[in-house]
């Protein structure tokens, strides 16, 4: 499945966002959003045009596949799934990223960020309810317990980023035990926990086409 491996600091800049890609660097005086805070390439720091109603709807569509590291197929199954449940489609979509387990290892800061909240998820260092889930897109459930494997209890990189975890506000459908790389699921999310400037209604207009 195809990859974006390129500058991330990029992204943020092309969607005029911070997105918090880059994990600890974020919050540093090296973030390349805060340095230039503008568009990339060689044209970037010329004033943005006039989007049309579509130009804005795919930007936003982009801005949160970005966020979350999703690929396109991958955003467009969540959204049809998303489409078939009870309630509002754009909430319910939302909500399914913020279930993945690459989303839920990064929201207790046990990694940096959810680019590597997926890699360390595929190489099986997270266990659900004491059974390995190698899955990142793997949804939790109200009552889950997760915890860092035996094996990668004493992982530098799962150290570095909980010594970092003070840095990130921790939802408060989530409780996480530090000491002992222990998370619990307490609730599943609303959209109102979801903080980050979202319009999903763009997102489902630009689908519903």
């Amino acid at each position: 499945m195809a990859r974006y491996i390129g500058s991330v600091c990029r992204i943020c800049r092309r969607e005029n966002l911070k997105l918090f890609l880059k994990g600890d660097r974020c919050y540093s005086d090296k973030c390349a959003f805060d340095r230039r805070g503008y568009a990339p390439g060689q044209h970037g720091q010329r004033r943005r045009g006039k989007m049309s109603d579509y130009g804005i709807q795919l930007r936003e569509k982009q801005k949160v596949k970005r966020m979350y590291g999703l690929s396109e197929n991958q955003f467009r199954l969540f959204f049809v799934k998303a489409d078939r449940k009870k309630g509002i489609t754009g909430s319910n979509l939302l909500i399914s990223f913020e279930r993945r387990l690459d989303n839920v290892v990064y929201r207790f800061g046990f990694v940096n960020s959810r680019a590597q909240g997926r890699h360390f998820t595929k190489h099986g260092h997270f266990q659900v309810n004491g059974k390995t889930v190698d899955i990142p897109s793997y949804q939790v459930k109200a009552g889950d317990v997760i915890t860092v494997c035996d094996k990668s209890q004493n992982v530098k990189f799962i150290e570095d980023a909980l010594e970092a975890v003070a840095r990130r506000e921790i939802p408060q459908w989530i409780e996480l035990e530090k000491d002992n790389k222990k998370g619990f699921i307490k609730a599943l999310p609303v959209r109102e926990d979801i903080t980050m400037p979202i319009q999903e209604q763009l997102i489902v207009e630009l689908y519903s086409k």
